[in-house]
């Protein structure tokens, strides 16, 4: 049994952590949940406590109900077309042959530019008259009218989870590529002598023993794409018609370009209650399996 005073001493050692949790992420947490219960509008001086009246509020808007379809829609189609691609990179790279070294370099890119210019990169090359990715539609003779990718409701939302796709992907494929090197080659060595095919060897023995870090993985990526603001924002706005509006572009325009600091807060907390509760979800998942492998061990 451990002595008291070593427990003591992981206290004391603790309380510094605690401490700047305390001032950089508790503190505003409670901060926002605050405010979500007040009627704040800075341009006419209004500041009352209103209770829950912003969150009826929100379900009683249609706009807000359009904003959490179009988050939940980036985050599932963007999260597992990076999941599906970024597993099959990573399968490739794990092989040795030639070059393979300089590609998993070059496969790193699109996840070091800044997502800033990533997104006007994206916006450029979707440009209706001088956009190269219209130029090589008319030049192969698939159309003869420019698509105006970013202003057509039905396009633009898809054209965005595009250019989230090609950034993110290769954070997938680092993380996937770790995992698979701790996968010890002597169990690849035993399913050849057993005469296992390819595809018996990736579902029972490489997809299973990568499910930990595939759960990493996802969890990273959807708390991320939940989040979604930066890229979209800079692509499109929100617009056409607010199909590409997350809500953290809705909170965005609702605090800093209408100044209602109170509705603002209520999308803010609805956001981390969303963020939260697939958080949760994903590491009940995650220790549900823990579980069932050490039982399995046993």
């Amino acid at each position: 049994m451990r002595d008291r005073s070593e427990i003591h001493t992981g206290y004391a050692l603790l309380v510094p952590a605690l401490a700047v949790l305390a001032v950089v992420a508790i503190y505003p947490i409670l901060g926002l949940f605050w405010l979500s219960l007040r009627q704040r509008i800075l341009p006419f001086g209004i500041d009352a406590f209103i209770g829950l009246d912003n969150f009826r509020l929100l379900v009683q808007t249609p706009r807000f109900w359009n904003s959490l379809g179009v988050t939940c829609y980036f985050a599932v189609l963007s999260v597992t077309l990076e999941v599906t691609l970024g597993l099959s990179i990573a399968l490739l790279l794990a092989r040795r042959f030639p070059g393979v070294g300089w590609m998993r370099a070059v496969i790193l890119l699109p996840w070091a530019i800044p997502t800033v210019v990533t997104a006007k990169m994206w916006d450029w090359m979707y440009q209706p008259e001088l956009g190269i990715l219209n130029y090589f539609l008319r030049a192969s003779g698939l159309t003869t009218e420019p698509v105006n990718w970013l202003g057509t409701p039905s396009l633009a939302i898809h054209a965005a989870i595009v250019a989230d796709v090609w950034k993110t992907t290769p954070f997938v494929v680092i993380l996937l590529l770790a995992g698979l090197a701790l996968i010890p080659s002597d169990v690849y060595r035993a399913a050849s002598l057993d005469g296992a095919s390819p595809w018996q060897t990736f579902r029972h023995i490489t997809l299973p023993l990568l499910r930990p870090i595939l759960m990493v993985v996802v969890l990273f990526r959807m708390i991320d794409a939940l989040r979604a603001f930066d890229l979209l924002y800079v692509m499109t706005s929100g617009g056409p018609a607010d199909t590409t509006e997350t809500l953290s572009i809705y909170a965005y325009k609702m605090l800093f370009q209408t100044l209602q600091f109170g509705y603002g807060s209520a999308i803010g907390v609805v956001m981390f209650m969303l963020v939260a509760l697939v958080s949760l979800f994903q590491l009940w998942v995650g220790r549900r399996d823990s579980r069932r492998f050490v039982r399995a061990r046993s």
